[in-house]
């Protein structure tokens, strides 16, 4: 399901030729960007649109399989990676219902 979404959304940029101006910086700095976007939409109160925030993290999401494409990483297996290394940082007998960063627990 999720394959063909990114390929839908490869072939939006492509058919536009926009490929050519997602270098990895450039890509970073738009999620960057994005992120502030959907940041606002918290900005003086928790009393949020959920159409705004919607639209921003959708945003986000886009510009992140833009960078996997750009720097040809596999969103499952960078995933799954992470998710591992989270599990070894904050053990469930450690992190359960703790905010605290890993090396604060």
């Amino acid at each position: 399901m999720i394959e063909g979404l990114i390929e839908e959304i490869k072939k939006f940029r492509d058919v536009r030729d926009w490929k050519q101006f997602h270098t990895p910086e450039n890509l970073a700095k738009s999620i960057n960007i994005e992120a502030g976007e959907l940041l606002e939409c918290f900005q003086w109160n928790s009393d949020y649109k959920k159409d705004e925030v919607k639209q921003e993290l959708a945003d986000v999401l886009i510009y992140c399989l833009f960078m996997l494409d750009a720097v040809d990483l596999d969103f499952y297996d960078i995933v799954s990676e992470k998710m591992k290394l989270n599990g070894e940082k904050y053990s469930v007998e450690k992190a359960k219902g703790n905010s605290k960063k890993s090396n604060k627990l």
